[in-house]
Formats: C-alpha cells, structure tokens, sequence
C-alpha cells in the first residue's frame, strides 16, 4: 500500500477547516476534481470515510475527527519545522497568506502590498478578503490586517499609520430632494441605506460628542451586507449610507456622493498588521514584517 504523504494530509486538513471541496481546492491551488481524487485515495488507503458528503455540504465523519485529533498536531509540528529550515534562505520566496477585510485591503495594497512584490518577486502573496474575523492560525495564514481593537490579545500587532474613519454621505440628487440633516438625530428622518456585519448583526452608525460616543439606529428601505452594494444604493439616491472613509473617499473627490454630519464622527480606528510569535519566521514573513515597519513609519510622519 502507498503511504500517505505531506499534500495527502494537507489536503484532509483543508477540507475540514473550509468546510468544502471548493474552498478548499482553491486555498490549495488545485481542481475540485484533483482534490476529490485525493480524500478518495485517503479513504481508500485508510478503509474508512473521513467525510460525510451530500450535494450541499461536507462534514467530518466520526472516523474524520479521531484521525484530525491524532494527526493534526503532529502536522503542524512538521509545518513548523519545515519553515524554520525555510527561514534560513538567504532571500525571501515562497507563499505568503495575509487575510483582510477588503476596505483595510484596499488601503494597504499600493503602498504596501504591491511594493513588497516588486522588492521580492520571488514571493507569491495569497490576499484572502472577507468580513468575518477568522483565526489565522487555524485557517492557515501567516498574516492578518484589521483594526487594532478586533486583534486577538496572544498576536503580535505592528500599527500600520492608516486610520480608518467612518462618514456618513449621501448623493447629490438625494440632497435634492431632502435637507441635509444638521445632527446625528435628524438620521431618523431620513433613508438610510442599513449594513448587516458578517456576524449577522446591523452595523450601528456611530457619532460622537464632547468625547461621549453614542450609537443612532437608522431607518431605510434596504439592507446590505457588502459595502459596495451600500455604495451602489447611496449613488443612485436610495438614502444616506455609513462607511468607512476610505470606500468612498474617490466619490467624494469626484462630487458623487457628499460627506454630512462630518463634526459628529468619533475618531479614527487603527489599522494594523497581525500575527503569531514565531521562533522561525521565514525570510517571506520578515520582509513583509519590516516593509510594514517602514510602511507605518512613512504613514506616521505624513500624517505629524
């Protein structure tokens, strides 16, 4: 019988931590059909079922989650022996997985992201973009851009000098038809287009004044759950909308949509670079970690 080997195991780890051959095969690089072939080689090899398949989802079998206890931590041992080898490369290469929301994603990939790969074309960089706050480690990123506040507390954390502010605008024609409003109150008059988090609950649109925070719950015909859907809607005069600054700083430059409220708006969150303390980052991981070093530094005296 052939053993198993390294991409055999890895592939089993995908799958139950995605959830699905899909996502799975695309964090792997590889057909959903190569993948397939795979897990049944495994299952085969092992003469058990490690998933329970339907045509909707993926779950593991009780035989699945026995083999993942027992060989789960034994891989990761193995992964991180193989990049404390990798770390003693004279220059960076390989894959580096940073997972990001798309806003935050947005403001660091020219100035940041795109400078890295021309200083180390020998690095592919993987950019996972979603709302959800996942756990990098467990996911299998080396990497993660949020707010501070969102970091887990056992990360290392690097602020990046990019605040992120949130505004609240409306377009020009909806300003047309109704008076700008003059506080945060006068939002319960008006048509606010509502975001949902990914958690599933509404995003509170928050002001602040004399220092005190307080939270408005608006009204509107609508909600979404993706910023440029919100933005869509607030273009074409739907209502007001809530977003960070920096989604549609280039609508306000061009006169597409204008900001209100602008005095009530509670200071800026920071953003920041985040990951796990690691004996042996590997060369990939230490020049991302000073670019951004040097990234903040920049941003910083900018902003002084």
């Amino acid at each position: 019988m052939d053993r198993l080997g390294l991409h055999d195991l890895d592939a089993v780890m995908a799958i139950a931590r995605r959830g699905t051959f899909r996502a799975a095969a695309l964090d792997l690089g590889v057909s959903t059909t190569a993948l397939s072939n795979v897990i049944g080689k495994v299952e085969a090899q092992l003469g058990v079922r490690l998933f329970n398949r339907t045509t909707r989802s993926v779950s593991l079998s009780d035989a699945g989650r026995l083999f993942l206890d027992r060989v789960g931590p034994p891989l990761q041992d193995l992964h991180g022996a193989l990049e404390a080898v990798r770390a003693q490369q004279a220059s960076p290469s390989g894959t580096l997985r940073i997972n990001s929301y798309a806003s935050a994603a947005r403001e660091i990939l020219s100035p940041l992201l795109l400078e890295f790969l021309r200083r180390y074309p020998e690095v592919h960089v993987d950019l996972v973009t979603e709302g959800r706050l996942v756990d990098i480690v467990a996911e299998g990123f080396d990497l993660g851009v949020r707010r501070a506040d969102l970091v887990p507390s056992d990360m290392i954390a690097l602020l990046l000098g990019r605040p992120q502010r949130y505004v609240v605008v409306g377009s020009p024609d909806y300003f047309e038809r109704n008076d700008k409003p003059s506080s945060p109150t006068d939002l319960l008059h008006h048509s606010c287009v509502r975001g949902r988090l990914p958690n599933g609950a509404l995003l509170r649109w928050r002001f602040e004044k004399d220092g005190e925070p307080f939270q408005v719950e608006v009204k509107g015909p609508v909600t979404l759950d993706e910023a440029s859907l919100s933005r869509s809607a607030v273009l074409a005069g739907v209502g007001l909308g809530y977003f960070i600054e920096a989604d549609v700083r280039d609508n306000i430059k061009a006169g597409s949509l204008v900001a209100v409220l602008e005095a009530w708006m509670p200071g800026a969150d920071e953003l920041c670079i985040y990951y796990p303390g690691r004996r042996n980052p590997s060369a990939a991981h230490r020049a991302f970690v000073d670019l951004a070093r040097e990234f903040a530094s920049k941003a910083r005296n900018a902003g002084a």
